[in-house]
């Protein structure tokens, strides 16, 4: 039987990481194509807190969950964490290993793919199983002008997938769920860096585009700080937030906090508009998983129209206020 195995991320408030619930609804669709494989969770944190997770491991679909404990495991390290990752991965040789592209995710599985030997496909936007039933990854390539798809010639095949590329699934995937704890001998790594305290960066508030549910993004075509002005008009009259394309951001027009696309943001509102956005490839991988997508563009050969639900073509400073008129009323 072939086996996915998930690495779940504890955030450093000691919750699982939304990516985890992401990556389990996906390894069940493609489990489907590997004649329901064995989906299983890598969790790796201090004594005690594996307890708290059980329940939302064995509503999210997991056949198994290996739960490795120690209160040096309280902070994230590349050392101590790596060390139980690749020993349990060796141990459970799984054929598929999924990794949350987080900063915690980023830093690990490299360190777990090269201790391997094996391949790793960073950053995906998509995820499948091919006719011969090996991992097929897709991820931006060439500065984003490209998407390419990847196969890893050795096992385990790893990819790393960005947090709300994928969604959660909608309803509970209940499992009697094995739960499996094993310990590894690591008073003798030591860790080249240290935790000493953590300070949250009080300039930067909590960014509301990964909970919005609309957004309204402009792009190069809003042209100046008045464009952006008429977003915002639409956005507060829509109960809605402000994202940017890079090209906006890089005009000054919006902060880098609200960029939207493969160096900013992935987000997946129920609502998108996208007003003066050509939509690159680079923007498309921060939101085509939206659950409607609305256009305007004044070129009607532009390639947002090829994803949207509802395309406007024409000038969005005549059309932004006419829609803000109407929704007022």
């Amino acid at each position: 039987m072939s086996k996915i195995m998930i690495y779940a991320e504890v955030t450093r408030d000691n919750y699982l990481h939304t990516v985890v619930f992401e990556l389990a609804y996906k390894a069940q669709k493609l489990a489907e194509k590997l004649d329901s494989a064995d989906v299983s969770a890598l969790l790796i944190c201090k004594c005690g807190l594996g307890e708290n997770f059980k329940e939302a491991f064995m509503n999210s679909g997991f056949d198994n969950v290996y739960i490795v404990e120690n209160d040096r495991y309280t902070h994230y390290s590349t050392e101590l964490y790596s060390k139980a990752a690749i020993e349990i991965i060796k141990e459970v040789q799984p054929d598929i290993v999924l990794i949350g592209a987080t900063t915690q995710g980023r830093d690990l599985a490299p360190r777990i793919s090269s201790s391997l030997h094996t391949g790793l496909t960073a950053d995906c936007t998509g995820l499948d199983i091919n006719e011969n039933g090996k991992l097929a990854a897709t991820r931006p390539t060439f500065g984003g002008k490209l998407m390419a798809t990847i196969l890893c010639k050795t096992l385990p095949q790893m990819a790393t997938v960005r947090p709300k590329v994928f969604k959660p699934s909608p309803e509970n995937i209940v499992k009697n769920t094995n739960f499996i704890y094993k310990d590894f001998e690591i008073a003798d790594i030591k860790r080249k860096v240290e935790f000493i305290d953590f300070s949250a960066n009080l300039r930067n508030e909590i960014n509301e585009l990964d909970s919005a549910e609309i957004i309204v993004a402009g792009g190069r075509g809003m042209k100046n700080e008045e464009g952006f002005e008429l977003l915002k008009q639409l956005a507060d009259v829509l109960d809605g937030t402000i994202g940017a394309s890079r090209d906006a951001v890089e005009m000054g027009l919006a902060p880098q906090s609200a960029q939207i696309g493969q160096t900013g943001k992935t987000v997946t509102p129920k609502l998108y508009i996208a007003c003066g956005i050509s939509g690159a490839i680079q923007h498309l991988v921060g939101m085509q998983e939206a659950n409607r997508i609305v256009a305007i563009n004044a070129d009607k050969d532009a390639p947002i129209f090829e994803v949207c639900d509802c395309g406007i073509v024409g000038d969005a400073f005549e059309i932004i206020p006419k829609l803000i008129e109407e929704l007022k009323k």
